[in-house]
């Protein structure tokens, strides 16, 4: 939503951007597992100096990270965006994860859409984002093994 006010956790609900999934502890395994091949992929992306598509691949590590946390609490998204505002609201707003992760989140969108829609992107950007997908991942899982437990 680049124009107006954010939506609220409530009003992606109601806009079914986010839904109820009771299928989606069922795919957090396998949400982590496509963020932990995205983040390989970077990686090996930017050995290569491929830094538009580890820029890209970061992000969807970071996405698919976040899509487990989601999951693990039987939600779906239909937007980035609300996937952003439902974490925040699951999440941040409990204590469970520092709102740094969501800024790195969004980040890690507006690089991601710098490179893909406007050919913007450099070696320390991307170099950046595989840090920040890393750490997303790493907190992610240890979200989804805390709550498991």
């Amino acid at each position: 939503m680049g124009r107006g006010r954010a939506m609220t956790f409530e009003e992606c609900l109601k806009k079914s951007r986010i839904k109820e999934f009771s299928q989606g502890k069922a795919l957090v395994l396998k949400e982590l597992k496509t963020a932990e091949q995205d983040l390989i992929d970077g990686k090996e992306g930017f050995k290569r100096e491929k830094y538009k598509w580890t820029t890209i691949q970061s992000y969807y590590a970071m996405f698919h990270s976040a899509r487990a946390l989601l999951y693990n609490n039987n939600y779906r998204e239909k937007s980035h965006h609300c996937l952003i505002v439902a974490l925040r609201k699951l999440y941040v707003d409990s204590g469970k994860l520092s709102a740094y992760f969501i800024e790195a989140l969004q980040k890690g969108k507006a690089l991601r859409e710098d490179a893909d829609y406007y050919g913007d992107w450099s070696k320390v950007g991307s170099n950046e984002m595989l840090k920040l997908a890393e750490e997303f991942l790493d907190k992610a899982k240890e979200l989804v093994h805390i709550e498991h437990e």
